[in-house]
């Protein structure tokens, strides 16, 4: 059964921690030298994968006693939470054009980079961590996949205009703001 309050905390986390990360900026990168479907294609197949290896791995983590997944979520959120306020700005990353503009090159330009530049990133150990805290591993899968193609598809068609509106140091501060209470509350309920 899909939990929609999991998948609603689990969307706002991971929205808000992958929203300054490099992903919306190759997105817009992307974006604005190919057609946007494509572009989208790509980037939400390698989220797919990245969400489902992250949710396999929280979902190990069920297997450990609650108080220490509790105490190691704690943990890992605070650590997120120090990354995100000690991140300095990244600069966009180049990105290579494909000889043509097809669908295969391009979706497969926006997977391979997304493959290869999330791999091992926050967001994927944050989804991780609160699928080992949740124990859904569906609600949460669908609540981190859809906050990652909400990013993605912001980045692709609307990343300026955002950023223009939007201090990305106020979204970081967000972000880390929620993981540092994420890692509180996981503490309180490992001791407690």
């Amino acid at each position: 059964m899909i939990s929609i309050s999991v998948m609603a905390v689990v969307f706002g986390i991971v929205f808000l921690a992958e929203l300054p990360d490099k992903t919306a900026l190759a997105g817009l990168v992307l974006g604005t030298r190919y057609r946007a479907s494509y572009v989208f294609a790509g980037v939400a197949a390698a989220f797919a994968v990245h969400v489902a290896l992250a949710v396999a791995a929280g979902s190990v983590l069920t297997l450990l006693p609650q108080q220490l997944v509790h105490a190691l979520t704690g943990v890992l959120f605070l650590g997120g939470a120090a990354v995100l306020l000690m991140k300095k700005d990244e600069e966009e990353e180049e990105v290579r054009k494909p000889g043509d503009q097809s669908f295969w090159k391009v979706s497969g330009a926006g997977f391979m980079l997304i493959l290869v530049a999330e791999f091992g990133d926050l967001t994927q150990i944050m989804t991780a961590n609160l699928a080992a805290r949740y124990d859904d591993p569906l609600s949460v899968g669908l609540g981190a996949v859809l906050a990652l193609w909400a990013v993605g598809g912001l980045g692709i068609v609307g990343g300026k205009a955002l950023m223009k509106r939007v201090p990305l140091a106020l979204i970081t501060k967000v972000a880390a703001i929620l993981m540092l209470g994420m890692g509180v509350w996981s503490l309180y309920e490992a001791v407690a």
